[in-house]
């Protein structure tokens, strides 16, 4: 059986230029000495996945940071894990590189943990634990009061040119539903005069922008502004998203409802403004998912195909990012199902001590049942509290960051 811990330094950093983050690169690096020795441990801040990107001005100035969400997966098999402790945790991060420590957000919104157990550990080392990236999200930070509201911020993705981190161009959705771009060799925003109807969600798939309208018509956006048709529209639901699930590209239609209160009426008859601006908000709190569908890429007869099944994986819709998994990687026994972001439950007030993920929901697309987090347990242990064997696992040298 050949030695792995023997192979040439030159394939040893071939290799590692092809790991996705820097997080692949020190735990390649963690495997012997040999692989350590051929191997540079990457700079956080140059390299092309570095989680803060210089100020960049538009009307004023902004920064970009990078969050990450990983699966830590058990150090011990599912056999020999507690029945009673799941065995994956779904967890995203924000890190900041100048003191390298790290902010621990709910994975499927914007919103930072409330607190953290006791007894959960200060140093959180990636390498005690089985881990995979799952997806990532970027978010703008503007410096002044006076940049709020130019850009929708609902979804923000990037792309790097020639693995520079200085040479990018980031795609998003303007406030009026078009699509804004801004390359990083020129400094400024551009608006990509292409809007049938407003746009829903961008994905960067295989290396190019994708973008999709609330009809599901979808466009590839190339650099020069252009917009190439690749699918014609999908209508029924309210609102589409786009998400890369092993490789392929998926529409993800949601349908919407609202819930009246027993006895309320749609009528403002005899109602000021203020009235009926807080009834319009009351129902906007009120709207609620009913169902899903999802589709498929035809790219030859540019038109989404209806999917009836996930093979064995679970899509994730959150706030600024989607993502996949497959049950295995989960270390659960039910897929085809889809785990979103929903205002609806939020409203509910639920108790029990979900607070943390209480607005989100799960759609089973072979059932068509739909609920809350909580009446799902195999999933809604994916996420809150954080399972005991995070804060049981011993801390070895080389630490991933500083909670705070």
């Amino acid at each position: 059986m050949a030695d792995w811990t023997q192979l040439p330094k030159e394939l040893l950093e071939l290799i590692s230029k092809r790991l996705g983050t820097h997080y692949d690169v020190i735990r390649f690096r963690s495997v012997c000495s040999n692989w350590r020795s051929a191997v540079t441990a990457p700079n956080r801040c140059r390299n092309r996945f570095a989680p803060r990107f210089p100020l960049l001005p538009i009307s004023s100035q902004f920064s970009l940071s990078k969050r990450s969400v990983f699966l830590l997966g058990s150090p011990t098999t599912s056999t020999q894990t507690n029945a009673s402790s799941p065995s994956s945790w779904v967890i995203k991060i924000e890190e900041d590189p100048m003191n390298g420590r790290v902010q621990l957000l709910n994975p499927l919104s914007r919103s930072r943990f409330d607190s953290l157990p006791d007894n959960f550990p200060k140093p959180l080392n990636l390498l005690d634990f089985r881990v995979l990236e799952l997806g990532e999200e970027y978010v703008l930070h503007y410096l002044t009061h006076h940049s709020v509201g130019n850009l929708y911020m609902e979804k923000v993705v990037l792309s790097c040119l020639d693995d520079n981190v200085n040479d990018f161009i980031i795609l998003t959705i303007h406030v009026s539903g078009k699509l804004a771009m801004f390359k990083s060799s020129v400094k400024k925003w551009a608006i990509i005069q292409d809007m049938p109807s407003p746009f829903d969600d961008v994905i960067l798939y295989k290396g190019n922008f994708y973008a999709v309208d609330n009809t599901g018509r979808t466009v590839v956006v190339g650099l020069d502004f252009e917009t190439n048709l690749i699918a014609m529209p999908v209508f029924g639901g309210d609102k589409k998203f786009l998400v890369d699930s092993k490789g392929e590209l998926l529409l993800v239609d949601m349908y919407l409802s609202i819930e009246s209160e027993p006895g309320s009426s749609s009528s403002s008859a005899g109602f000021g403004f203020v009235e009926e601006y807080f009834e319009n908000l009351a129902l906007y709190m009120n709207e609620r998912t009913i169902k899903f569908k999802v589709f498929k890429l035809d790219d030859v007869g540019k038109q989404w195909v209806e999917a009836k099944d996930l093979d064995d994986r679970v899509l994730f819709l959150g706030d600024g990012c989607t993502f996949s998994a497959s049950i295995e990687d989960l270390s659960v026994c039910r897929g085809n199902c889809i785990i979103y972001v929903d205002n609806f439950f939020y409203s509910l007030g639920e108790e029990d001590g979900a607070s943390e993920h209480c607005d989100v929901g799960v759609f089973d697309l072979e059932s068509g049942s739909i609920g809350p987090l909580t009446k799902f347990p195999q999933f809604s242990e994916l996420f809150w509290p954080p399972p005991h064997w995070i804060s049981s696992t011993t801390a070895s040298d080389l630490r991933f960051g500083q909670l705070r």
